[in-house]
């Protein structure tokens, strides 16, 4: 099951990457363009509506990513000094919190995005549909919960310890 878990996250981790770094490349494309049309004063409409859009689904898809790389900031200097039972546990407990603060996440950013669904809501500038990048941020939570899972497992089933 564990293994299982482990390839689903890579596939998905890798499937969110491609898709966050060619949207981080339409970002530094947008932004580079955007500078230079300013210097002939014509800036691009709504770019700083897309800015936000594309942001938010850059940061939303690596989280899983850079949770398996253990890329996030982690404060260990007092769990360093106890046993290697206790630093398992407290792993434990740890990855058990956040997957919930996540899943929750998740769950409210999707009924967010529902809403705004429903409500037909969409930018001021361009008339972009709000929903869909939401939903994104929605998924790229979903993913690091189902990365904390298996790293929940792993600590309370296999012996082997994972570092935070």
């Amino acid at each position: 099951m564990i293994g299982f878990l482990e390839r689903m996250n890579r596939f998905l981790t890798k499937l969110l990457l491609l898709i966050g770094g060619i949207t981080l490349m339409g970002m530094i494309f947008l932004t580079c363009s955007n500078i230079f049309l300013r210097v002939v004063w014509v800036p691009i409409r709504g770019t700083f509506e897309l800015m936000g859009f594309f942001g938010a689904i850059v940061t939303a898809f690596t989280l899983g990513y850079t949770q398996m790389r253990r890329g996030h900031i982690a404060v260990d200097v007092l769990v360093n000094h106890y046993s290697k039972k206790t630093r398992k546990i407290i792993n434990s407990i740890n990855y058990f919190i956040c997957m919930m603060f996540f899943s929750i996440a998740t769950w409210q950013i999707a009924k967010w995005a529902t809403t705004l669904w429903k409500t037909g809501e969409i930018t001021e500038t361009l008339r972009i549909i709000h929903f869909p990048f939401i939903y994104g941020v929605a998924c790229g939570c979903a993913v690091l919960s189902l990365v904390l899972l298996t790293d929940l497992l792993n600590s309370l089933i296999r012996d082997k310890e994972v570092d935070t």
